[in-house]
């Protein structure tokens, strides 16, 4: 697998979304103190720092719908 190439099964509804949720990624990694690989091999990468920026996305895509349907039943 080259640079920027995942083994993911996971397919975007939304096809679109997969540069912002990119973007996320870098964002949430740089926030915790992490450096993702630059050639896209998240192998050498420790378990916890992976799964850390796993969760801090999840939680930021939940706040960001909860505030999304708060503003649709105001």
């Amino acid at each position: 697998m080259g640079a920027g190439q995942s083994r993911s099964s996971n397919v975007l509804v939304v096809p679109q979304a997969n540069a912002a949720l990119d973007q996320l990624k870098y964002e949430v990694a740089q926030e915790l103190g992490i450096s993702i690989p630059q050639d896209g091999y998240y192998g050498n990468m420790a378990t916890r720092d992976t799964g850390a920026i796993g969760g801090h996305i999840t939680r930021r895509l939940v706040q960001i719908a909860e505030q999304q349907l708060a503003g649709q039943f105001k």
